[in-house]
């Protein structure tokens, strides 16, 4: 690609030492760069790009993205915001991969890692040859990738389309944030179908209010107009659907284009009202892609469970254990009446609060698993750069009957497994697929699953 193409993609406020060069390839971290690389100097919350620039180029990188002129011999353009500046040069760079791959994606606050598997399924089913780019994993050309972050930049991004292309992938089924919105990494991105799950409480130290955070997600189904389902089951649901009357509605209502007697006669694996849903919402988008039902019932019932996502531990134990991914308000409370309509005896919730986020969020849960659970154990989920007491303290403040409190994990997993009897329900919330626990200097290595694993093989051994 020459550079004169990049500049023609950008319409830079300034060219500075303009001279033909040809691009090789895109990097926004300078650990990354070769010969022939563009590098974008983004500025961060933690690190400035434009302070990396000199590695970029000791390193290979033929020209600089700049959001100022920096003293350095080779071509920079300086625009407004580097880091939305990526997703038109990557889309460019690439091929323009989404005009070719038939992508299917998922935004919401709650379900859509459950509604990208449900659908990446169904395509499979329908032999369209999907990809998959989500929060537990990525799938390319059949190769599974660890995900780095739910919405990768905009580079990474179409990188993973093109690639998928070239891999004989035909369609990807993929998560789309209100992060990834917002920051402009989804700009580019032409979707052939897109869900709205649902939205509620997340993200506010971010998006600031409620009304920012649904206007992120609202953007995705007003720039392009894309084909669009549309859970109007929630109130966020039905203001979306106002702005698009041209959509697809579904959900658990009367007035629903697509409710749950679509369902009838598909043998639907996963359990909850809430999954019942993320269902609805795959089918829906499924027949925006002209995919016939019969596929769209062999992918829903190829669906055996998601990883950390309502997921059951079983090791001979006479009541369940479930862990869940609910680290929101509205989504503790959703898998909570699950939970309690699986119960024979007690539901044990084990909750915490992640550091570093939102922190209006944790008295509602309080509130949330103190009213819902038998009995709720507070503990700590990642607590970061904070002390989790602290986090626990703001829990607390929220609930309105007596709860536990025990700020190591694995002994608050431990505690919940030890007291439950035949046909109780534990529910270990928050972290569900992960598999480490972060605190302010260390990673430690920590999967809730295999934590009550060993706590019901040790105490099965006992008994």
């Amino acid at each position: 690609m020459h550079l004169e193409r990049v500049i023609a993609a950008l319409a830079p406020a300034d060219v500075l030492r303009r001279a033909p060069v040809e691009i090789g390839d895109l990097a926004y971290d300078a650990r990354t760069v070769g010969p022939g690389t563009l590098f974008f100097c983004v500025p961060g919350s933690r690190a400035d790009g434009h302070d990396f620039a000199p590695e970029a180029v000791a390193g290979g990188a033929v020209a600089l993205v700049v959001e100022r002129p920096l003293d350095l011999d080779l071509p920079q353009l300086v625009v407004p915001d580097t880091r939305r500046a990526m997703a038109p040069v990557a889309d460019e760079f690439f091929g323009r991969p989404s005009e070719e791959l038939q992508v299917a994606g998922v935004t919401g606050t709650n379900g859509k890692t459950t509604t990208a598997f449900l659908m990446y399924s169904i395509l499979a089913a329908a032999g369209r040859r999907p990809g998959l780019l989500g929060t537990i994993e990525s799938r390319v050309g059949g190769e599974r990738r660890p995900a780095i972050r739910t919405t990768p930049e905009a580079i990474d991004v179409q990188r993973a389309f093109r690639e998928m292309l070239d891999s004989g992938d035909r369609s990807c089924a993929m998560e789309a944030t209100s992060h990834g919105s917002e920051l402009g990494r989804l700009d580019g991105v032409r979707f052939s179908a897109l869900v709205f799950t649902n939205l509620s409480q997340d993200h506010l130290d971010f998006h600031g209010t409620m009304e920012r955070y649904f206007d992120a997600k609202r953007r995705l189904f007003l720039e392009g107009g894309p084909p669009a389902a549309i859970n109007i089951g929630n109130e966020w649901g039905r203001k979306l659907a106002a702005d698009r009357p041209d959509a697809t509605t579904f959900g658990l209502t009367d007035d629903a284009q697509i409710g749950l007697a679509e369902l009838e006669g598909i043998d639907l694996k996963l359990r909850g009202r809430f999954n019942v849903e993320n269902a609805l919402g795959a089918l829906a988008a499924s027949r925006l892609l002209g995919i016939d039902d019969a596929a769209i019932a062999r992918g829903l019932e190829a669906v055996r469970g998601v990883p950390g996502r309502f997921e059951s531990v079983v090791e001979g134990q006479p009541f369940e254990v479930i862990v869940d991914y609910s680290h929101k308000p509205e989504a503790l409370e959703s898998v909570l009446g699950t939970a309690r309509d699986l119960a024979a005896g007690r539901v044990i919730c084990v909750f915490g609060c992640g550091g570093d986020r939102d922190r209006g969020k944790r008295p509602l849960m309080g509130r949330i698993a103190s009213e819902l659970a038998d009995l709720a154990i507070v503990t700590s989920d990642n607590p970061r750069s904070e002390e989790p007491q602290a986090i626990i303290d703001e829990i607390l403040a929220g609930v309105t009957s007596e709860v536990e409190v025990e700020p190591d994990r694995a002994a608050a997993i431990e505690r919940a497994i030890s007291v439950a009897d035949e046909g109780d329900v534990v529910l270990i919330a928050g972290k569900g697929h992960e598999q480490g626990q972060e605190f302010a200097d260390r990673t430690i290595p920590f999967d809730d699953r295999e934590v009550a694993r060993d706590v019901l093989r040790r105490l099965g051994a006992k008994a």
